[in-house]
């Protein structure tokens, strides 16, 4: 049996736990003409004492189901291994590991021949074992689904708490959902930090913060030239801001605000309701799409724009990188403006117009500095997002780690980084791959204060009107 269809045999047995469940404690409540006086009201709706069942049905046949995926694997590797055709099986457990796997193709259909004889000959050995296993973790999973189900039908009572019993449950599963979350970001945090901890143990935090040149590459021998490396993160940081809290705002800030003053001053609601889930459509395109864009379309023509002014241009420039993003975060910036400037009372605006002041004149003296901390919390949550972007960077701005304020040049910034010194076959013991986890760390640190002073700005905001 595949052990999607036991699932949805478990499924079908919480089902019929819950109906049965409901049936039985509908009919202690009963009509209120029917019930007699010393007749006991009970606690809970019908509801709760279903899902009380069909969770004592389904829980415990779920875990023993998730354990028992995670021990046969081993139950039937010990069945193989202990039939005669595992006699010739090599002694170096590589080799043997090699012949295991490949009969585990050959027994599931993964693989349609065999390159080992001896694998031909362990793939019986490991379906029938694999079948025999798997039927008992079939019939002992449905089983304890049942006998957990009739347990708790046993229990059914008028007086029966199911209410308590079933929220205390989902409390829990929230709680965990929770602790998965603050565990999960501990992890990376503390992974991020003990890597960065080897790292600046062997280059020092003041060249990585403060040195200008950035040239990672360690040689092979200690007498090559370059064999220590140079890892000045000041032109990644340069690159970093330069693209996403320069360029791509000067697109995005005037764009956002400006289509999100239409959108809640002038547009039809009509327009409006067309026009704002198409603008909405630019934060669901894949950030790769935007890279093809960049590379294909936007380089090039910032490149040829470069030349015909005399400046000296590359066809990978952080112009082209920071006009894409600026155009892929307008919807942030967007939406945050939108939201601020519909929070603001009416009555500012009604107002503005009863002293005679314009709609425009309103909006620029009136709604606009109102909403300006909503705005200034939006744009920096975009800057938050724009910096953490890799895939624009790597297609359209390079991978030069250049010092410049030339727009037209090729820069990197630390998430292009990130990517080069981590891709392909690297050694985690040198000084090159270590960098990468330095870089992370900074750069979550980064995110961090900025979306922790755009939360505090956009909380103070709502405060004042709320």
């Amino acid at each position: 049996m595949s052990s999607l269809m036991l699932l949805i045999l478990v499924a079908g047995l919480g089902f019929v736990a819950w109906v049965s469940a409901r049936a039985r404690a509908a009919a202690f409540a009963g009509p209120a003409a029917t019930r007699s006086a010393g007749d006991v009201r009970p606690h809970s709706l019908p509801n709760y004492h279903g899902w009380y069942v069909a969770l004592w049905a389904i829980l415990p046949a779920l875990l023993f189901f998730f354990i028992w995926q995670a021990v046969s694997p081993a139950l039937v590797n010990d069945a193989v291994l202990g039939s005669p055709a595992a006699a010739s099986l090599p002694a170096d457990p590589m080799g043997r590991n090699a012949v295991l796997a490949e009969a585990r193709g050959l027994a599931t259909g993964q693989l349609a021949g065999a390159f080992n004889p001896l694998s031909e000959q362990l793939a019986p050995s490991y379906k029938s074992a694999s079948s025999y296993y798997s039927t008992i973790g079939a019939v002992l999973t449905l089983l304890l689904g049942f006998a957990g189900g009739a347990f708790a039908y046993t229990r059914l009572r008028p007086n029966l708490r199911a209410r308590n019993k079933v929220e205390r449950l989902v409390m829990a599963a929230l709680l965990i959902a929770s602790l998965i979350a603050i565990l999960a970001t501990l992890g990376i945090v503390l992974s991020l930090l003990f890597e960065s901890l080897r790292f600046f143990a062997r280059v020092s935090p003041v060249e990585f913060l403060f040195g200008l040149n950035w040239s990672p590459q360690t040689a092979i021998r200690a007498d090559q030239a370059g064999s220590s490396g140079a890892f000045g993160a000041i032109p990644l940081f340069w690159g970093t801001v330069f693209i996403g809290a320069i360029i791509a705002m000067i697109v995005a800030i005037p764009l956002g605000l400006m289509s999100a003053i239409y959108l809640t001053q002038y547009a039809h609601p009509r327009a409006r309701a067309w026009l704002k889930p198409m603008l909405e459509v630019l934060a669901g395109i894949p950030t790769v799409v935007y890279g093809y864009f960049a590379a294909l379309t936007v380089a090039p023509a910032v490149r040829n724009f470069g030349i015909s002014l005399g400046i000296p241009s590359s066809s990978e420039s952080a112009l082209a990188a920071g006009v894409v993003m600026g155009i892929m975060i307008i919807p942030f910036v967007s939406s945050m403006a939108d939201d601020s400037l519909a929070a603001v009372p009416q009555a500012m605006r009604d107002g503005s117009l009863a002293i005679g002041a314009t709609p425009s004149e309103t909006i620029r003296k009136v709604l606009v500095p109102a909403a300006l901390p909503g705005v200034v919390g939006g744009v920096l949550l975009a800057v938050s997002r724009a910096i953490g972007e890799t895939m624009i960077v790597v297609m359209a701005a390079g991978l030069a780690a250049n010092l410049t304020a030339n727009p037209f040049a090729s820069v990197t910034t630390v998430t292009a980084q990130i990517v080069q010194l981590l891709t392909g076959d690297q050694e985690f013991d040198s000084a090159k791959t270590l960098a990468a986890f330095a870089l992370g760390l900074l750069l979550f640190v980064i995110t961090l204060m900025l979306n922790m002073i755009a939360l505090r700005v956009v909380k103070k905001y709502r405060e004042a009107y709320e």
